[in-house]
């Protein structure tokens, strides 16, 4: 028997079926062994740290824009050392900056000239 709090509650083009914690965890499992990752990832610190990037870029920049952003830091945080905390770091950042995405029509700065910052 299934707890109300064991679902999330996932939409996609209307349709709104309910997914377990389990079910996703399974699902990653099967993606990181299918992939070659199983001694790679060593928590979910990474992952959890997309899943916020997600939806910040979901809600500051436009929904369309989640896998592209997803997928970049995977490639970037995939170079480095420690790649699950690479990931948490950019996007924290990645993060911070799609939450001022559209803020730059208020300062009348635009986002990547630090110079006229203040």
């Amino acid at each position: 028997m299934r707890k109300r709090c064991d679902l999330i509650e996932v939409g996609v083009g209307g349709y709104t079926p309910f997914v377990t914690n389990q079910l996703v965890r399974e699902w990653l499992s099967a993606v990181e062994t299918e992939l070659g990752l199983n001694s790679v990832v060593d928590d979910d610190q990474g992952l959890s740290a997309i899943e916020g990037l997600a939806d910040r870029v979901g809600d500051h920049v436009d929904a369309t824009a989640v896998a592209g952003s997803a997928f970049l830091v995977g490639v970037a945080a995939g170079r480095a050392q420690e790649p699950g905390v690479a990931a948490q770091d950019m996007a924290q950042k990645l993060g911070a900056m799609a939450q001022g995405w559209n803020s730059d029509d208020e300062r009348g700065v635009p986002s990547n000239d630090q110079e006229q910052r203040g």
